[in-house]
């Protein structure tokens, strides 16, 4: 099922029960190389990808162990140079976030965000090491279920135009 990127974007839903099928490995690098056209600035490309294996998904203990998906997915994002740059780190790292998971699900795949990481614990299994923040950890799959889309704020609701 391939589908373009309007399709994309407004089909796109965080899933929650994965089938157990197991994914293409060259398609799972297509879309992390897709990904990394994600914008980042003075080229920075700040973000790193870890697989998580069984041994660790166990330790972690995730109340739904990622919907049962065959893979998941850490994309950390490193420091910069000043706080700034950090923050812009961030935020292209949830962009190369965002490329990746539309790039699976224009082919079928869903994936999981979830920010388990981000406790002192869960960094600590995870092994991240200092100088970087974890900005997701993902789980990554084909649907058992696709959610019906929730309601969303009008867009004119958040656009403001200043003088």
């Amino acid at each position: 099922m391939k589908m373009n990127a309007l399709d994309a974007i407004k089909t796109r839903r965080n899933i929650k029960n994965f089938k157990p099928n197991e994914i293409d490995q060259h398609l799972i690098l297509s879309w992390l190389e897709a990904a990394a056209m994600a914008p980042n600035h003075r080229m920075t490309e700040p973000w790193e990808i870890y697989f998580i294996g069984t041994e660790t998904r166990e330790k972690l203990n995730h109340k739904t162990n990622f919907g049962n998906a065959p893979i998941v997915l850490m994309i950390v994002s490193k420091h910069g140079a000043s706080s700034v740059e950090t923050e812009e780190n961030a935020h292209a790292t949830a962009c190369f976030i965002q490329n990746f998971n539309l790039a699976a699900w224009a082919e079928g795949v869903g994936t999981f965000w979830s920010s388990i990481g981000i406790t002192p614990k869960n960094r600590g299994i995870l092994g991240v090491p200092d100088g970087y923040d974890i900005i997701g950890v993902l789980g990554v799959g084909y649907p058992e279920v696709i959610p019906e889309p929730k309601p969303r704020t009008p867009i004119k609701n958040k656009i403001r135009n200043l003088p």
